[in-house]
């Protein structure tokens, strides 16, 4: 089936996951969460797999082995494709992604090494610039101080402390756009314009450096 929208009920869901996210409630909604966010999802992506390559759909329940907080489900519904584009819905609305998200010790020395290179971290700096004025936000995990030797007027150090490097930006839940189909062309154009991002990660890096 192709891709319609999503529906208020989605947020909904999600709303009252946050008030309370317990097994019962789970199981009592379970059928909301299939038909209202994970389908949709799906039919979402088999939208832009034309473009962007399959997607992967992350699975409802937390990891909590080595995690204080043991709610057991997560409050949003995310997946990526094409090794570094992101989407995602939760009660506040729709997000979308790209970059570079959980890079491994090998990869994040890459990283460094190519943001101190002069002709690939201005590269870089050019992206994040233009990334800026298209509206988007950028993200992620990053040192306090500086890497290692980094002197302190490195003319890239903000980029240089970055452990990981990803630019996002997303909309309401009341959008009249989300429950219509015009939600694919929003999250292809968004995409889009990421894409110099994904794919500088993805030469620099030496491979995806994807969402956990």
């Amino acid at each position: 089936m192709s891709f319609t929208g999503f529906t208020e009920e989605a947020f909904e869901f999600y709303e009252g996951l946050q008030a309370d996210n317990s097994m019962a409630r789970w199981t009592a909604h379970k059928a909301v969460y299939d038909h209202a966010v994970r389908e949709p999802m799906t039919e979402l992506f088999a939208e832009l797999e034309d473009e962007f390559g399959p997607a992967k759909l992350f699975r409802p329940y937390r990891d909590v082995r080595f995690s204080k907080d043991k709610t057991p489900y997560k409050t949003h519904q995310g997946g990526h494709a094409g090794g570094g584009f992101y989407c995602q819905i939760d009660a506040d609305g729709l997000l979308v992604a790209g970059g570079m998200y959980a890079p491994g010790s090998e990869q994040l020395k890459r990283y460094r090494a190519a943001v101190h290179d002069d002709r690939t971290g201005r590269e870089l700096e050019d992206i994040v610039a233009r990334l800026r004025t298209e509206g988007f936000e950028i993200a992620g995990d990053r040192l306090k101080t500086r890497p290692r030797g980094t002197p302190e007027d490195h003319p890239r150090l903000e980029l240089l402390r970055h452990r990981a490097l990803y630019a996002h930006r997303g909309w309401p839940s009341d959008e009249p756009w989300i429950a219509t189909p015009e939600t694919v062309r929003r999250v292809r154009d968004s995409w889009r314009t990421l894409r110099p991002l994904v794919e500088w990660g993805a030469e620099h890096l030496g491979g995806p450096a994807l969402p956990g």
